[in-house]
């Protein structure tokens, strides 16, 4: 999904290598993780990521433009629904470049919005590195060309880019801290990560500092590039699951990946000893969890990612301080709660809606 030239860069920085031993002898705190994870199970409070302002009066003529990274994937489309509400909440123009995930949309997409001189041109999660000269043509025009949703919070963006960053290291702790907690501190873990996806690197970060305070925890990483993760993710399972039969836990670091972990797991007659924790809160994997084939999996209010960032963004135009937190929550699904985000589930759903009446209060709506 992202530059194999970042992928290279992530690998050193955060691993060096795909496969690991034994984590460091530092003591597992388990009680501390256990609180933790009990605080992400709470139904999320609506925190404002900045001082209260008068958007429909700062907003009023402008107009925004996303260029985002397909709309051929559902969860972009979700978010890009919930951005285009909370813009006609305000009462301003929000436009979307569609396309289907190809470089040359998406340089016409910055292209468009320069031309026709959009007040701010969004970038929901394409490759930056490989948009540079077309970001910084925006910003010689005048126009804030902002990442959104791309990565983590410490992660380095070109300079031509402001960022509406989320806390994917956060979710890289939780994965690793339901494991360690599960097992209770004895968490032997195959990791999967996706380092062609900007957001891996604070994921894993999150992942590894994370396993490293679990003094009896092993974990094993594999690399599968996104494109691969229906024809390599079950084989590699399959695979690591027969050469390592005390292996418990598999953390697919994105829950689409899970749909090809779940059948490596049945057919080698794993499921009683391997459970899989993981992220994003997609409706068909929180599915499975409420059937027992996922323990675990992270979801984000898709609706309320896209106030978030249209909050963020406003800002921006509206020449207010620049959020470097939208305070975009993480809420755990397991058997306990999974049936509240619906059967089947539902996008948004289950997580609280707290931030209906927040952004309407921050933005002084009537």
């Amino acid at each position: 999904m992202k530059s194999l030239l970042m992928a290279s860069a992530i690998s050193a920085a955060i691993y060096g290598s795909f496969f690991a031993a034994a984590t460091s002898a530092n003591a597992t705190d388990l009680d501390a993780m256990k609180a933790e994870i009990a605080k992400h199970q709470r139904v999320p409070e609506f925190v404002a990521a900045g001082e209260p302002f008068d958007a429909t009066n700062c907003m009023k003529g402008k107009k925004i433009l996303s260029v985002p990274f397909s709309n051929s994937i559902a969860f972009v489309n979700t978010v890009m629904e919930a951005m285009t509400t909370a813009a006609k909440k305000v009462g301003f123009q929000f436009d979307q470049y569609k396309n289907s995930g190809q470089h040359s949309q998406w340089i016409q997409g910055i292209q468009h919005g320069i031309n026709q001189k959009y007040d701010l041109i969004d970038l929901f999660a394409p490759d930056l590195l490989s948009l540079v000269p077309q970001a910084q043509e925006a910003k010689k025009a005048g126009i804030p060309v902002v990442a959104s949703h791309d990565g983590g919070f410490d992660q380095k963006r070109p300079d031509a880019f402001l960022s509406v960053p989320i806390d994917y290291q956060k979710a890289g702790e939780l994965e690793a801290m339901w494991a360690i907690t599960k097992t209770e501190g004895k968490a032997n873990v195959l990791v999967i990560t996706a380092l062609d996806s900007f957001s891996s690197e604070a994921i894993v970060k999150g992942v590894k500092t994370t396993l490293e305070k679990c003094g009896d925890c092993k974990v094993e990483y594999v690399n599968v590039a996104v494109g691969d993760w229906s024809s390599r993710i079950q084989p590699l399972v399959q695979a690591a699951l027969l050469r390592n039969p005390k292996m418990n836990f598999i953390i697919p670091t994105y829950d689409d990946m899970a749909r090809y972990v779940v059948p490596a797991v049945e057919l080698t007659q794993s499921s009683d000893r391997v459970k899989i924790a993981t992220f994003n809160g997609t409706p068909a994997i929180l599915d499975l969890v409420r059937r027992g084939k996922i323990d675990m999996d992270i979801g984000e209010n898709l609706d309320w990612i896209g106030h978030g960032v249209i909050d963020a963004e406003m800002r921006i135009v509206c020449g207010l301080p620049h959020i470097k937190d939208p305070k975009i929550p993480l809420y755990i699904f397991d058997k306990s709660n999974v049936e509240a985000a619906g059967v089947p589930a539902k996008a948004s759903a289950g997580m609280g809606d707290a931030y209906v009446e927040g952004y309407k209060k921050l933005w002084m709506l009537k």
